[in-house]
């Protein structure tokens, strides 16, 4: 997966995050071509029978060589791009794995792998961000039976602009459900200007009236909240993964220009205070590195449904942490790389987009206030009742 990042993504990544174009279809072709989208999905079915990148049988595909994937994901020091690789695909996908009817499950989920059509999730709404429960997105249900109506906003919504599917939380008449709603009459989508790349394609999206098959219920109407947390764990891991390769990476371009600038008459390396930034910056990625595979490990060791159990309150707690680590990351990298650190280009350019994107991962997927307090409330949920 290094040759192919090195060939084939990150030679571009800096020009198509400057210019806010979409990734090319030729990209999602060749990332099809290798199973790449299936694989960034993480182990299941999908990947069974196929023969991965180094010889790896679908069936061997594990949670470890997922994590390359979204490690080498951030290491293009692009956010933007990196999103606009299809991250909407990698939360807005499962739903449909996991609760859609066959028949709908296998024609997307084709159309999706082999990189002809995309699909995004959307949840978040102005009015609702990490307070799921508090969605006004609604839709009800024709006297019929056959179609819900669908009206509402959503906000934020990565890779809405250019997706062909939305896997969107709705309100129905006695909770929340799922409902798979395709590009189409009634559907509006506007580009959202953030502090990364337009090439990530974040999106305003309005549901005006449309119309939607029933047979689009993803998992049982009423019963939605499960289907959206079930998305979660899997989601704010990945996060995870990239945020603390991200931290890595800012490390590294600082360890590079630390043993190249001279100040004083001596290489900055060797000034005391530089030196005990760059050991808190270690101390903090090696910590964090070691939790990730920690987590990881008992993931692999674990159906999905004992991840959702066990690992929820971990995984959150991970996220949170990482995003403290990377907000003293870039607080000191840009204190080392100083002029430069604020420069679009040049050596400086990838401490430019962490600094200025790193706080990306404190918000989406759960914000690290609620994430934290998650954790806390699922460690006295499982602590034993002897021990109270």
């Amino acid at each position: 997966m290094r040759k192919f990042f090195d060939e084939e993504i990150i030679p571009t990544a800096a020009e198509v995050e400057e210019s806010g174009k979409r990734i090319t279809d030729e990209l999602m072709q060749k990332m099809a071509s290798i199973h790449m989208h299936r694989m960034r999905l993480g182990p299941g079915p999908h990947l069974h029978g196929l023969s991965l990148p180094g010889g790896i049988p679908g069936e061997a595909f594990d949670y470890f060589h997922e994590m390359i994937l979204h490690s080498e994901t951030a290491r293009t020091g692009t956010r933007g791009y990196a999103d606009g690789l299809v991250s909407g695909m990698l939360i807005g996908l499962p739903p449909v794995l996991n609760f859609a009817q066959p028949s709908l499950k296998a024609r997307l989920a084709d159309e999706i792998f082999t990189g002809k059509k995309f699909i995004c999730l959307a949840i978040s709404e102005a009015f609702a961000g990490s307070d799921v429960a508090g969605l006004r997105c609604t839709a009800t249900k024709t006297p019929d039976g056959k179609h819900f109506i669908v009206n509402g906003t959503k906000k934020w919504i990565t890779n809405g602009t250019f997706a062909d599917y939305f896997s969107t939380g709705v309100r129905t008449s006695a909770g929340l459900s799922m409902l798979l709603i395709p590009r189409g009459d009634g559907v509006e989508t506007r580009p959202i200007k953030t502090s990364y790349s337009p090439t990530a394609g974040t999106a305003y999206v309005v549901f005006d009236n449309v119309k939607v098959p029933a047979e689009n219920l993803l998992g049982q109407e009423n019963k939605g909240l499960q289907v959206i947390l079930s998305n979660f764990n899997h989601e704010r891991w990945m996060m995870c993964c990239g945020a603390i390769r991200g931290g890595r990476a800012a490390l590294e371009e600082c360890l590079k220009w630390a043993s190249q600038r001279k100040v004083f008459g001596k290489p900055l390396i060797e000034q005391a205070v530089i030196r005990n930034k760059l050991a808190q910056m270690i101390s903090l990625c090696e910590a964090h590195q070691a939790w990730l595979e920690q987590i990881t490990h008992q993931m692999t060791r674990m159906s999905y449904k004992e991840q959702a159990t066990h690992l929820a309150g971990p995984i959150g707690l991970l996220k949170a942490s990482a995003t403290r680590m990377n907000h003293k990351i870039a607080d000191h990298a840009v204190q080392i790389m100083g002029g430069r650190s604020l420069t679009k280009t040049g050596m400086g350019s990838f401490i430019e987009n962490f600094a200025r994107t790193h706080k990306y991962d404190a918000i989406l997927g759960g914000a690290e206030e609620v994430l934290m307090d998650l954790g806390v409330r699922q460690a006295m949920k499982m602590m034993p009742r002897a021990m109270m």
